[in-house]
């Protein structure tokens, strides 16, 4: 089952092909016919719930040649999660998100039985809990914040973080997140799901290194500009994007390409260079976060030019992609 963004002219369309799992014939679209979200993106499900949950970017016609600050003023980004009965295959409630843009990546708890989850919101740069009420409705209620920087020498006086990927680990104890611009990885306790606790930060890369076009005028969470990232020679390019953690939880793996026109607009060496692929090293008594100085790959060097190296997935099942029944 594959999520959609749009229709073939490039107008919204949040619905959902389906493929055979041998052969990746297309079979169809899961929703019933005319039954689409007004947009689309990420997906997950939780058959105990009988409910399937969406989110949502914009129309590629709005995202397909870079950010625009004005589209976010007209209204044309999501800011909304679509609650879906899972048997029936129809959207049974629309959830506005309070201060929520652009909700991206959306993970429900590992625990088949748990009807709650988190959603990461890039623009907005917070994550929420979203939850099943009493009655059977869903709400949603924001749990961490990723505070702007005022900058000077960027394209708005104000850059979010940008979360544009998160996971859960398998056994629910961890909340990670990329901050794409700002270029920090972060590990969150959410033993407590509704009061996460910061225990791991870590800067690879982004756009207010220092030596960069960027000025940082007021920072609410650090006290001096980030260094470069530098791995084996090689300086980083980027920030940290999509991330896929191990089975066991001590190894967290990071691409910095989130989609080729807003890699060219926010990070042009990326175009020229290719992206890469780093291993962090996990804390999983106390929490915490290493980058692993010896693992490189360099997408920048393959045959046909330099790559743009996006999804991390392993073949067997993982973190982004097992659902218990």
């Amino acid at each position: 089952m594959i999520s959609t963004l749009g229709d073939p002219k490039g107008n919204g369309k949040g619905g959902f092909v389906l493929l055979d799992g041998e052969t990746f014939e297309v079979k169809g679209t899961w929703e019933k016919p005319g039954g689409a979200a007004p947009l689309g993106y990420d997906f997950w499900y939780q058959p105990r719930h009988n409910v399937m949950i969406s989110t949502e970017w914009a129309a590629p016609n709005v995202l397909r040649e870079g950010f625009n600050p004005a589209d976010v003023e007209a209204g044309l980004y999501g800011s909304h999660l679509y609650v879906w009965d899972w048997q029936r295959h129809e959207i049974v409630q629309t959830l506005p998100l309070q201060d929520g843009l652009i909700p991206l990546e959306i993970r429900f708890l590992h625990n088949p039985a748990a009807a709650q989850g988190f959603v990461g919101c890039a623009l907005s740069s917070n994550i929420q809990r979203f939850f099943k009420n009493e009655g059977g409705t869903w709400s949603a209620e924001k749990v961490i914040q990723v505070p702007p920087k005022k900058v000077k020498g960027w394209i708005l006086p104000e850059m979010p973080g940008l979360i544009t990927d998160i996971l859960l680990s398998l056994d629910d104890r961890f909340l990670y997140f990329s901050n794409w611009l700002h270029g920090d990885l972060r590990q969150y306790d959410i033993s407590d799901p509704q009061k996460p606790r910061l225990t791991g930060q870590l800067f690879l890369g982004g756009s207010i290194v220092k030596g960069g076009p960027v000025q940082v005028l007021e920072d609410q969470e650090l006290k001096s500009q980030p260094e470069p990232l530098v791995v084996k020679g090689k300086r980083v390019a980027g920030g940290p994007q999509m991330i896929q953690l191990s089975l066991d939880g001590k190894r967290l793996y990071v691409t910095t390409s989130l989609y080729s026109a807003w890699d060219k607009q926010f990070y042009p060496d990326l175009i020229r260079e290719g992206s890469v692929m780093l291993q962090v090293d996990v804390d999983t008594v106390k929490g915490g976060l290493k980058l692993n100085p010896n693992f490189l790959v360099d997408f920048g060097k393959e045959p046909l030019g330099p790559a743009l190296a996006h999804e991390l997935r392993y073949p067997g099942g993982d973190c982004s992609s097992d659902i218990w029944l």
